[in-house]
């Protein structure tokens, strides 16, 4: 090949490679902030969407979410909150909650669908975990989830 021609393709592939790289990257390089709760004895590692892009980005794109790792979602305003699973690949139980962190209902969700799945009632957060968590522990309506209180102000 062209001494020449060899040098101008590299040139021109190498940025291309690097916003396709970008472009790769997964869903979970943006960090979230992480807040510890529980449900009776039961700890849980929360990831935290507290604005409105984490909230929109949710658990998107994840392949794996660990046993007791969920994601917490702060809502500015209580209000009947709806979830749907778009670009969503893991099967997830959404709790929602009122101020004080108490469980309003839980609904399964199925990957990668917009079905909306909303609070039966005022909800000012809404809890994600693993498909089947809540029912595997007994955990129902009108159980509190402890720590929602320390969250961050949303935004």
């Amino acid at each position: 090949m062209n001494p020449l021609l060899t040098k101008t393709l590299r040139a021109v592939a190498a940025p291309l490679l690097a916003v396709g790289a970008l472009a790769s990257l997964p869903a979970t390089a943006v960090e979230f902030s992480r807040l510890e709760l529980s449900a009776s004895f039961h700890r849980i590692e929360a990831e935290v969407a507290a604005d409105q892009p984490s909230r929109m980005q949710g658990l998107m794109q994840r392949r794996a979410l660990a046993t007791n790792q969920g994601m917490l979602f702060v809502f500015p305003q209580r209000a009947r909150h709806c979830m749907w699973m778009r670009n969503t690949l893991l099967p997830l139980s959404v709790a929602f909650l009122d101020e004080e962190g108490r469980i309003l209902n839980i609904e399964e969700m199925a990957p990668q669908t917009e079905n909306s799945h909303c609070a039966a009632g005022p909800a000012r957060f809404a809890l994600e975990m693993n498909s089947g968590w809540f029912a595997a522990r007994g955990i129902a309506p009108g159980a509190r989830i402890a720590g929602v209180e320390r969250s961050p102000s949303p935004r």
